[in-house]
């Protein structure tokens, strides 16, 4: 699950990367949710990185990458 911003460069590298990878992955843009949805994705965010950094990549609910880590990113989906 990859949460995004709509207008973050960073995000949408993370974002073009793990299609590149072929990874099937979920995404939200957070600043474009509201209410419950916004709030359920900020706590989700917020259990896996404290600093709310954007992006945050949360693989298989066991990890999580923060950032544009792109050797990260890879290495995570390698086969």
């Amino acid at each position: 699950m990859l949460y995004a911003l709509s207008t973050c460069e960073w995000c949408h590298k993370t974002k073009t990367l793990l299609e590149e990878l072929g990874v099937a992955f979920d995404y939200d843009y957070v600043d474009l949710l509201e209410g419950n949805e916004r709030n359920a994705a900020l706590d989700t965010i917020e259990k896996w990185n404290r600093s709310g950094m954007f992006p945050t990549l949360i693989i298989n609910n066991k990890r999580a990458i923060m950032g544009f880590r792109e050797q990260e990113i890879r290495e995570a989906f390698a086969v």
